[in-house]
């Protein structure tokens, strides 16, 4: 095989392999209680706020965002919103 034909199935092995790639989205899941002031996904739960970034203050169990899946409660996170009190 030639340098050409040797880089041209180099290239097409990894457009295949990107396609796949981007055809199969990161699995995510809610995480409350791990965001920074500031840098929660959206909405509490309880009604404080109605839109992403206007956590108040670092770690609060209302507020949520969005991590790998698996890693929220080695995060220290939780899966669910707390009760209501």
């Amino acid at each position: 095989m030639n340098n050409k034909a040797l880089i041209a199935v180099a290239l097409a092995s990894l457009v295949g392999s990107s396609a796949v790639m981007a055809a199969e989205p990161a699995k995510t899941e809610k995480c409350f209680g791990v965001s920074k002031a500031g840098q929660n996904d959206c909405a509490t739960k309880s009604g404080s706020h109605s839109c992403a970034g206007q956590a108040k203050k670092d770690n609060d169990p209302a507020e949520w965002k969005k991590v790998p899946a698996g890693s929220c409660e080695k995060m220290g996170g939780k899966t669910e919103a707390p009760k209501a009190s």
